[in-house]
């Protein structure tokens, strides 16, 4: 049966609706730009033998077009939050592939990327604890002892816990780390001056290294060497002011601290 001109139509739009949704899922879990521009194309070339798909991301933007007959079909997608899961970035890699080799229609792709965009991260209280096995064990690698280790771990459960807070309440990163390393550095103080640790320094050091931006700085040296300034700049400038977030926080307390204000 032949489906009418404005049925194919309507059939390519859901395929740049899927496209993009792929996308969206794919950038704002903290995929590369250059990588999520592959699997929009990968998509849209998949079907109704379309030859001409041109795609544009930056770290907070999707633009989409392709041409379909007579007509140039184009699409935007705004980005607002994005955080790292690269769980979910690996499982739409492997769904692109699937879309791409076989004959699954539109609606059922679109419901296995939405299941796949509604799967909950881990649960609360195993990235609090792996926060703070993190921190510890960062605590100790800088030459922290194992009281040091121990306030650490108990700091960087707390950080973990009151960032990831800050970040579901839509606040801003740079107060969210800010915040996360004030209190990182309030509460090494404080395990100090309770004897449980020996060394400031160490437990403030390990207590920040999970609101360390890894992922962003990787991210911005990835996506301008593959020629994408636009979105390794904006990534970089990222990372660099979540950095002094932190260092403005940290330095803050220890300002306040040895003026014997604390």
């Amino acid at each position: 049966m032949t489906m009418n001109p404005i049925s194919e139509k309507e059939e390519v739009k859901r395929l740049l609706i899927l496209a993009i949704l792929a996308g969206r899922i794919m950038l704002k879990n903290g995929a590369e730009t250059y990588r999520v521009e592959d699997t929009i194309i990968r998509i849209c070339k998949s079907r109704k033998n379309i030859k001409y798909v041109e795609s544009f991301v930056t770290p907070t933007g999707i633009f989409v077009s392709l041409e379909y007959g007579e007509e140039v079909l184009s699409y935007l997608q705004r980005i607002n939050t994005i955080k790292i899961d690269l769980n979910k970035i690996n499982m739409v890699n492997d769904f692109s592939r699937q879309f791409v080799s076989s004959d699954m229609n539109i609606e059922e792709a679109t419901k296995k990327l939405k299941k796949i965009d509604d799967i909950d991260n881990y649960k609360s209280i195993t990235r609090f604890f792996s926060g703070g096995i993190i921190c510890a064990f960062f605590s100790l690698l800088f030459g922290g002892s194992f009281l040091d280790f121990l306030a650490s771990f108990f700091t960087g459960i707390i950080v973990v816990a009151i960032s990831t807070k800050l970040n579901n309440l839509g606040i801003t990163f740079f107060i969210s780390n800010f915040s996360g390393a004030a209190i990182a550095s309030l509460l090494s103080i404080l395990f100090v001056k309770i004897g449980m640790g020996t060394n400031i320094d160490k437990i403030i050091i390990g207590s920040i290294m999970s609101l360390v931006p890894g992922v962003a700085i990787t991210n911005a040296i990835r996506d301008t060497m593959s020629g994408d300034f636009v979105s390794g700049l904006s990534r970089g400038m990222e990372a660099v002011i979540t950095a002094m977030a932190i260092a403005f926080g940290v330095g803050m307390v220890l300002k306040i601290y040895f003026k014997g204000l604390i």
